[in-house]
């Protein structure tokens, strides 16, 4: 059911199989493990602290993963992107009439996915959403806002490390079963970003598109060569 690298349990079934694996979690934080996240979480105790609690499934959503559990010898059997499970998550929701809870991304892109999300989802209970614009550190009403509307999950669009910050910080004061980090995955939906067509994604070469699309994303590459050094010193070095 998982993998070890670094000290990280990866879910390494498939991905039609972890929505049961999510229901037999009282309360979830689903990470979505590229080499970026967990690179952050290696160098972050609060982060690391999270990701390594028994309140959180890491997924593969990372070529450089999916090369890492090969390379660790317990190989993942796919690669399992982010936004796939958000939307799963949200068929959930919709088939059962649970809450969901949007925060992140700029305001007019935030309406532009709720708008599409309802169209997609028309039984979907959104309770609320909120942009990505506040300090972490004083956002009380924030808060106090989620609790009072008790969403069965909550979606935070806020980039890496910002939205496993927000999450590993208030996860155990709010009422929500599953927490998710999801990136650019607003923007996506609103129709702002597309994603790489299904040759690439296939390929695991959804990375190169999305530089192609936005070159300032280069800098953040750096974390895959860095995380696969580290498995692999974990596993021909620390080992012996």
């Amino acid at each position: 059911m998982f993998s070890t690298i670094l000290k990280y349990k990866i879910f390494n079934c498939y991905k039609s199989s972890l929505m049961k694996e999510i229901d037999d979690y009282e309360k979830v934080h689903i990470i979505s493990g590229n080499p970026e996240v967990l690179f952050n979480g290696l160098n972050n105790s609060l982060l690391y602290d999270n990701f390594t609690s028994k309140q959180s499934i890491i997924i593969p959503d990372g070529v450089g993963v999916v090369i890492s559990s090969k390379i660790a010898r317990q190989p993942v059997k796919e690669k399992i992107a982010g936004i796939e499970v958000m939307e799963d998550v949200i068929k959930n929701c919709e088939n059962h009439g649970y809450g969901v809870y949007f925060l992140g991304t700029d305001q007019e892109t935030l309406e532009k996915c709720v708008e599409v999300l309802k169209k997609r989802f028309p039984k979907l209970n959104i309770a609320g959403y909120r942009n990505g614009f506040f300090e972490m550190n004083n956002c009380t009403e924030i808060i106090e806002e989620i609790e009072d509307l008790k969403p069965y999950a909550l979606f935070v669009a806020m980039g890496c490390p910002r939205q496993e910050t927000f999450i590993a910080k208030y996860m155990n004061e709010l009422p929500c079963k599953v927490f998710m980090g999801v990136g650019g995955s607003f923007d996506v939906i609103a129709g702002k970003v597309n994603r790489a067509p299904k040759w690439m994604i296939k390929l695991g070469l959804e990375w190169l598109y999305r530089v192609g699309k936005e070159p300032w994303r280069i800098k953040r590459l750096s974390s895959i060569p860095k995380f696969i050094l580290k498995v692999i010193k974990d596993t021909y070095f620390n080992r012996k």
